[in-house]
């Protein structure tokens, strides 16, 4: 049967719907769904959402797909877009994302999903759709990312472009000639959507930076 349904399913990732349709010729689909699952052909990651056991898998999970349907309208964004970039030097295992519905976490079989929320109106900016394979995802531009971080700062309120940039290369340990080389005008649009000044704020201190060079 795994053989079967992996001609059936094509990719790694699906849904319960597709699940349905590849066991429709039998007597009972349900009860072969709970076989599936216990002999570890199939994976839940959460209700209605699958992929197949590392037996059966002929290309690695795409994480960044999957945060995209655990939870949506969503897309990659924070700090595992940041990761992701390049733009800082840490592997995040916590799968990040920008939603615009209310904050969410979800602990899985493939691990955490964390869910911030942004306003309905800015959540088309800096958005990228990234096709790798037979996969496409959602997530943010290297801009977006940083401004969903730098207003996800509640306890921080950088207030200065001394406090910012002690944020951003300190504690972030971002560089700063890669940070310099990002679209300001993008911070400047994208702070005044969600209402946050220290989006807003990374704008001066790249023009600022380029200044000095």
């Amino acid at each position: 049967m795994s053989i079967e349904l992996r001609q059936a399913i094509g990719r790694e990732e699906f849904d319960y719907q597709a699940l349905m349709n590849a066991l429709s010729h039998l007597a009972n689909p349900r009860e072969k769904v709970t076989a599936l699952l216990r002999k570890g052909v199939i994976v839940r990651v959460k209700k209605g959402l699958y992929v197949f056991g590392d037996a059966y898998r002929r290309r690695a999970i795409s994480r960044e797909l999957l945060a995209n349907w655990i939870y949506g309208p969503s897309l990659v964004s924070l700090d595992y877009a940041l990761s992701y970039h390049g733009l800082i030097p840490e592997r995040v295992p916590v799968l990040t994302s920008s939603t615009t519905k209310g904050p969410k976490r979800f602990e899985t079989p493939l691990g955490r999903f964390v869910y911030r929320q942004i306003p309905t109106s800015a959540f088309h900016l800096g958005l990228d759709r990234r096709e790798v394979g037979d996969v496409a995802f959602l997530i943010a531009t290297p801009e977006r990312a940083l401004a969903d971080k730098v207003r996800d700062q509640r306890k921080n309120p950088l207030r200065s472009l001394a406090a910012l940039a002690t944020f951003l290369f300190d504690d972030l340990r971002i560089d700063s000639e890669a940070f310099a080389q990002l679209d300001a005008s993008f911070f400047e649009t994208y702070g005044g959507q969600v209402g946050s000044n220290k989006v807003t704020l990374c704008a001066a201190l790249i023009r600022q930076l380029r200044g000095a060079r």
